[in-house]
């Protein structure tokens, strides 16, 4: 049996429908198709968190726009893109539910990085603009190289080898992991990925900066939904 893959989705509103919508691209079904799981997309209802995850092999959380800071004791930035609150409730519900659950792989993409780290008591850099000489180089998908800072993680130092090109998009960033440990940064000290090692041991539980479902297939894209799929196998 293919490893069930929870994956969140965004939801918006607009004037044409009030009631709003659910959306996500296809990279990161594909990816995690490719990989060999069974991409399930689920509705943001932070009722329905507990349930998602007993159901689920593994998760992985996606990007989207800004976290609502205000509710971890930070105003937000008056650049920031509030995310959807409903989506917010629900992935912080997820993380919640995942806490203790050392038989399910998280896997954190850009936004949903961003989320484990605020949920593991870190801080956000809120706007990029403001701090980084060349902001740029986060936004507007040129891949730019890694640098692995640790040997113990599922990112290993040799994945970085070779300048495999990373798609990134984000005008915030982490600053503080919190309870998380850093992982991997840029060339101008930017927080790259971040894993949980310090409290949840060997467990897969990964958040990266970039956007691994819209690069290649090697070791820090493709790759590393290869490494989520198979620590869903082995805690099935």
């Amino acid at each position: 049996m293919k490893p069930l893959i929870g994956i969140t989705v965004d939801r918006a509103e607009s004037p044409q429908n009030p009631q709003g919508q659910y959306q996500l691209g296809p990279f990161v079904g594909q990816s995690v198709t490719k990989a060999g799981g069974l991409p399930v997309l689920m509705t943001p209802d932070p009722d329905l968190a507990g349930a998602y995850v007993d159901a689920c092999d593994g998760l992985v959380f996606t990007g989207g726009m800004d976290p609502d800071t205000a509710a971890f004791g930070e105003p937000m930035h008056p650049k920031a893109r509030k995310m959807d609150p409903q989506r917010q409730a629900f992935e912080l519900a997820l993380l919640e539910a995942l806490a203790d659950r050392t038989d399910k792989p998280v896997f954190g993409i850009c936004l949903g990085m961003q989320m484990m780290a605020l949920h593991a008591g870190g801080k956000l850099n809120q706007y990029m603009p403001e701090t980084h000489e060349n902001p740029e180089a986060h936004q507007k998908g040129v891949g730019h190289p890694i640098e692995v800072t640790v040997r113990d993680s599922v990112i290993q130092a040799e994945d970085a080898q070779g300048h495999e090109p990373i798609y990134s998009s984000h005008q915030q960033a982490v600053s503080d992991p919190g309870k998380m440990r850093v992982v991997a940064v840029a060339h101008d000290g930017t927080v790259e990925a971040i894993d949980g090692k310090p409290i949840h041991g060997d467990r897969f539980y990964l958040g990266v900066q970039w956007h691994p479902e819209r690069g290649g297939e090697g070791p820090l894209n493709l790759g590393l939904f290869r490494r989520l799929i198979e620590a869903a196998h082995s805690s099935k």
